[in-house]
């Protein structure tokens, strides 16, 4: 009974929704538009950010809103240094490829935000972080998905910048030695969500089939019987989703 009254508690067009959201989701990097985030709406989904799980119930996360110019200006220029070491880095037709690629939206956007995890927070032992330290890192990341799909249901895009030297991101941010920052995002209004991510569409990768990507009770264990197998063949790759 209590199983059903659950079920219940979603609709389908609740479900419906969340799903259409998921698979909505774009990292944006250069359709946003000036119009600013309205506060009640920031504050949502900061709220939808801080619900997300925590190990040990730890809440190891902190949101910097970064609105001044002069700031993100600073920051576009870390990114602007970082960006040239990485584009050494590709050869040939990716690099090529690479230098024409916008992969941020600092100053475009009207509001960045550093998503930052606080590895002290919950003392020197925490419940579940116990025999792999990482999981408060991972427990920030849930934060991050959270903001992004919350987000993206205001109509807000987000746009995730990582292409930074850490150290000097937290110089210019002031961000203490034990904190680390996890997500750099741009936040704002945009002109539109693209039918698939924009490295799909550029032509820098394709989204991998589901099918060769799920295995059964051991690493590369088969399983032709499992019903899930037909499931499974029944996607499509590239479907839209993650970028």
């Amino acid at each position: 009974m209590e199983n059903d009254q659950a079920a219940q508690d979603i609709s389908k067009a609740e479900r419906d929704g969340l799903y259409k959201i998921i698979m909505g989701r774009r990292d944006v990097r250069s359709q946003f538009l000036a119009k600013p985030i309205e506060d009640d709406k920031l504050v949502r989904i900061l709220q939808a950010a801080h619900h997300a799980p925590s190990v040990g119930f730890m809440q190891p996360w902190n949101f910097m809103v970064i609105r001044s110019r002069q700031r993100r200006q600073e920051v576009l220029s870390l990114f602007e240094k970082a960006n040239k070491e990485a584009r050494d880095l590709f050869e040939g037709k990716k690099g090529d490829l690479y230098s024409r690629l916008k992969l941020q939206g600092i100053l475009e956007s009207p509001l960045n935000i550093c998503v930052t995890c606080d590895r002290d927070r919950g003392g020197q032992v925490v419940l579940g972080r116990t025999h792999n330290r990482d999981t408060d890192l991972y427990s920030t990341v849930c934060a991050i998905q959270n903001l992004w799909l919350a987000a993206r249901a205001e109509g807000i895009g987000v746009g995730w910048v990582s292409i930074f030297n850490d150290s000097e991101l937290k110089q210019t941010l002031l961000i203490p030695e034990e904190i680390v920052p996890v997500a750099y995002l741009c936040l704002g209004y945009v002109s539109g969500f693209g039918d698939q991510p924009e490295l799909e569409q550029k032509g820098w990768a394709k989204r991998l089939s589901l099918g060769d990507l799920v295995m059964f009770d051991q690493w590369q264990g088969e399983n032709e019987d499992d019903p899930l197998v037909a499931e499974l063949q029944k996607t499509v790759s590239g479907q839209d989703g993650q970028g």
